[in-house]
């Protein structure tokens, strides 16, 4: 495996064979982290493509005294990853979903029906983008705020404003 330095150079010269060795070495951590945004197999791997794809168009941007080369491809991909969620394709694909998909997933995964959540992701749909992924993740996602914080990679302080304005915006649709 090449040194990261390395790699960084022969990215900088445009060699297409260090794009290989980048993706060989990085695509399935970074995979990891757009599957758990995005919750779906193929839409993941779409994203790891375009991720890629900026990488390589985007590398004369990556500045190394500023960070590693996997961070700065991580925050690449993973903002891709939340723009795909945030984007309206996105959230009118995953409403017109196929009713066996949904029951099959369900009785793969174990989850059973809980009364609590009966509409109330419906009424998320109102909340602004940065209030909606962060109610997604802790709420239906389990996620703690530090979890979501380090998911997103914004300060806790955020995650718990957002979560808080987003809880009582949300109580006064309820009442």
């Amino acid at each position: 495996m090449a040194s990261e330095e390395e790699l960084v150079a022969r990215l900088r010269a445009q060699d297409q064979r260090a794009i290989t060795l980048l993706y060989r070495n990085y695509s399935a951590a970074l995979y990891g982290v757009i599957l758990r945004i995005v919750k779906q197999e193929e839409l993941a791997e779409d994203v790891l493509q375009e991720s890629f794809l900026k990488i390589w168009s985007a590398f004369a941007s990556y500045d190394e005294q500023k960070g590693r080369l996997f961070t700065w491809m991580l925050n690449i991909s993973r903002n891709l990853a939340i723009d795909k969620i945030r984007s309206k394709q996105y959230r009118v694909g995953s409403k017109t979903q196929p009713m066996e998909n949904t029951v099959t997933h369900h009785m793969v995964s174990g989850d059973e029906i809980k009364p609590d959540h009966i509409g109330l992701q419906e009424m998320t749909e109102q909340l602004n983008p940065d209030q909606k992924v962060i109610i997604d993740l802790m709420y239906f996602n389990g996620f703690t705020q530090s979890e979501v914080a380090e998911e997103l990679n914004i300060p806790l302080g955020t995650v718990k404003t957002r979560a808080r304005m987003a809880i009582k915006f949300l109580s006064k649709l309820i009442k």
